[in-house]
């Protein structure tokens, strides 16, 4: 297996001969020297709007954006109920001390 690192200017250039310029994945490829499967995968990360020189599985910033504003309202819900259960907590410990019932 080759471990060839590419720069991240290496790669959107590549990106751009497909993009930009039209070249199949194939012609790209053979014109930069590089495997066709990586060049796709460059490709596809691109299309996706993620950065081309990210590492792989990494994931894009509005995927981000959108797993924070998921979490956000978790936790408001979160912290809602967490409320509740202290107010409700608080009136039944009243409740059960002598002398408190009304």
């Amino acid at each position: 297996m080759n471990s060839t690192i590419y720069t991240p200017e290496f790669r959107a250039e590549a990106v751009k001969l497909v993009l930009a310029q039209g070249l199949t994945l194939e012609e790209a490829a053979k014109r930069i020297a590089i495997p066709k499967g990586t060049l796709a995968n460059w490709v596809s990360a691109a299309k996706r709007h993620s950065d081309p020189a990210a590492p792989p599985g990494s994931r894009s910033v509005a995927e981000l954006e959108a797993e924070v504003a998921k979490l956000r309202k978790e936790l408001a819900v979160e912290r809602m109920e967490k409320e509740v259960l202290k107010k409700a907590t608080a009136y039944f410990a009243r409740e059960s001390l002598p002398g408190t019932r009304s």
